[in-house]
């Protein structure tokens, strides 16, 4: 019987425990915990070393998010010679190309299906994918947060407030919500994504990322009028050898699959030149979830199936593709230069390289853009 040491029993650690619960091949036997816990049949720790120390746990299960101390633990616990099993993207963007040779060196299984697209299997379903095929283009919907308050503003003509406030009520939503809503969580997910589908390292510091804590009701009331739906999206795609990447709020028109997307789901897609266009549907966000998939991952190593393969050269990224964009902010010379028409307030610019407008957006920090979907 597979056991497990758990880290963190907050939404998804809970959702983990209480999954497990019932199973006969694997359980719970000690769980890392900040705040005062009693648990029936787990013992409850403050201290991490009681998990790491203990021979009998074979498999980390870590759900506490962050980069500190989840990179600490999760790199001891595989010299330790225990698997690990994580939903944590901004770790597996992060130290993914340290965790993996050191998981290969120490014959241990590492896997993070969880840490793009909640209870979509998407990663796995990528990885199989580039194995035969070469992958064009990932992205989607990746944030159930920002797709359930962009919903719930479509759908019933809430304000960005009310509708961050309904999320956070339903668990969807943390109490800082800027990781989510500033674009960073999707910042991530694409990274981890990019780099499995297409077998590289891209350039971190390329990859631009523009989020929704700007959107106003206004704004929302503009794209309705004009048949469009607004939702946070992901791109990163290879063409003719060259890889742009980026995160972006993007606008879809009435009919197309991105538009119709409800609530906290995920819409995530990859393109290869053998399957064509492939997406995967389903929730990106709560306890069951994610935790689902962190379960599914403890059951791959009961049959000795580990992670992906390293991620591959180091390449930059080049954002010089171009989209027209909505812009509602202050105007200046450039903006001027580059607009077609207006929106009330707001711009509608001509095609321009992504990477000019994310440097413009920096140096109007109360803009809001939103792109016109290809």
């Amino acid at each position: 019987m597979m056991r497990i040491g758990l880290l963190g029993f907050g939404t998804v650690g809970k959702g983990v425990y209480e999954i497990i619960a019932p199973r006969e091949d694997m359980t719970v036997v000690r769980v890392l915990c900040r705040r005062e816990l009693s648990l029936p049949d787990a013992a409850v720790t403050h201290n991490f070393d009681d998990i790491l120390q203990d021979p009998t746990i074979d498999t980390v299960v870590e759900a506490i998010g962050g980069l500190h101390p989840a990179y600490e633990y999760v790199r001891a616990a595989i010299l330790a010679g225990k698997n690990v099993a994580t939903a944590n993207k901004a770790l597996i963007a992060t130290y993914y190309d340290d965790l993996i040779p050191l998981a290969k060196q120490q014959g241990v299984l590492l896997r993070c299906t969880a840490s793009v697209g909640g209870g979509i299997g998407w990663l796995s379903e990528l990885e199989r994918a580039s194995r035969i095929e070469r992958i064009r283009h990932v992205g989607g919907i990746m944030n159930g947060t920002c797709n359930y308050i962009l919903d719930s503003m479509t759908r019933l003509g809430l304000g960005y407030g009310e509708a961050l406030k309904q999320a956070q009520d339903l668990g969807y939503a943390e109490a800082d919500p800027t990781t989510d809503v500033e674009g960073i969580d999707t910042w991530h997910k694409l990274i981890v994504s990019a780099n499995i589908g297409f077998h590289v390292s891209l350039d971190r510091e390329g990859i631009p990322a523009a989020g929704i804590s700007r959107i106003s009701a206004g704004d929302v009331a503009c794209f309705t009028a004009n048949n469009l739906v607004c939702k946070l999206v992901s791109t990163a795609d290879l063409r003719d050898g060259s890889y742009s990447a980026f995160v972006q709020p993007t606008l879809y028109p009435l009919g197309q699959p991105e538009a119709a997307v409800p609530a906290n789901y995920n819409l995530i897609t990859l393109e290869g030149d053998v399957s064509g266009r492939q997406s995967f549907f389903g929730q990106g966000a709560g306890r069951y979830p994610t935790a689902y998939n962190m379960v599914q991952d403890c059951v791959d190593f009961t049959v000795g199936k580990g992670f992906y393969r390293g991620y591959g050269p180091k390449v930059a990224v080049d954002n010089s593709v171009k989209l027209r964009y909505y812009v509602r902010g202050e105007r200046d010379a450039w903006l001027d230069a580059v607009t077609e028409h207006h929106w009330g307030a707001a711009a509608v610019t001509k095609a321009v390289p992504v990477f000019e407008m994310h440097r413009w957006l920096k140096n109007h920090p109360q803009a809001f853009i939103a792109a016109f979907a290809e």
